[in-house]
């Protein structure tokens, strides 16, 4: 038996139930927050959030039950007023300056290696969010690069404003295989701290409360059944 607020070791969670506790910690009670279509691991961080700890937190998870408008252009304008409190965004390629890419690979903006769909007003919503986390589920060279082969989104700023710096390390990796899986600079000038574990308690209210959420109301409910604990 585990008490509620007792850390659980690594074999007893899945590495996509993790990343959904963590995102789910980002989000503050009260706030606007936001994750855009396709976006199953944000989408079961929120409602663990507003479970756990963000009862009053207002939630879009664009194209399921949880969007309170009918178009897209009413949550632009939403980001544009400055209401919109965090957004969970992923990118198929991202650099250490933060700028991501949802567009092509190849260096010839005329003729890219691949195509992809594009990010409808994510480079707008990168900034009029007032705190953005970019994620990607694969950690590899091809996916975190030292330039993306096309900016989708900017995060670039003058040297030395901004980069992204390596702030914990999950406890199924190291960090010389962080390093090696890494195309830029981590930033980090010296020892590293784990990541911290998820509590029994949040993965009881994920598994048993958000699962069956996600399944009843359609959302993502194939993904749940697949990636997420039952009970």
């Amino acid at each position: 038996m585990t008490a509620a607020g007792e850390r659980v070791d690594g074999p007893h969670y899945s590495e996509v139930e993790l990343m959904t506790i963590l995102m789910s910690r980002e989000v503050r009670d009260g706030e606007v927050s936001a994750c855009g279509a396709l976006s199953q691991i944000p989408a079961a961080g929120l409602l663990l959030a507003k479970e756990l700890h963000a009862p009053a937190a207002e939630l879009i998870i664009l194209n399921t039950a949880f969007k309170p408008f009918h178009t897209s252009r009413q949550f632009h304008f939403l980001a544009q007023r400055g209401e919109l409190g965090l957004f969970f965004v992923s990118g198929v390629q991202i650099d250490g300056h933060g700028n991501y890419n949802l567009h092509q690979l190849g260096k010839d903006p005329e003729r890219p290696e691949a195509r992809f769909p594009g990010g409808y007003g994510g480079g707008m919503i990168y900034y009029c969010a007032r705190r953005t986390v970019v994620f990607r589920t694969e950690h590899t060279r091809r996916s975190l690069v030292d330039r993306v082969d096309f900016i989708s989104a900017a995060g670039s700023s003058p040297a030395n404003v901004l980069r992204l710096v390596l702030d914990s390390i999950h406890p199924s990796c190291t960090f010389d295989e962080i390093r090696e899986n890494t195309g830029f600079d981590l930033g980090a000038t010296g020892p590293v701290a784990s990541t911290p574990a998820p509590t029994a308690g949040e993965l009881r209210v994920l598994r048993s409360v958000v699962r069956p959420k996600m399944i009843e109301t359609g959302t993502y409910a194939d993904w749940a059944q697949r990636f997420l604990g039952n009970g």
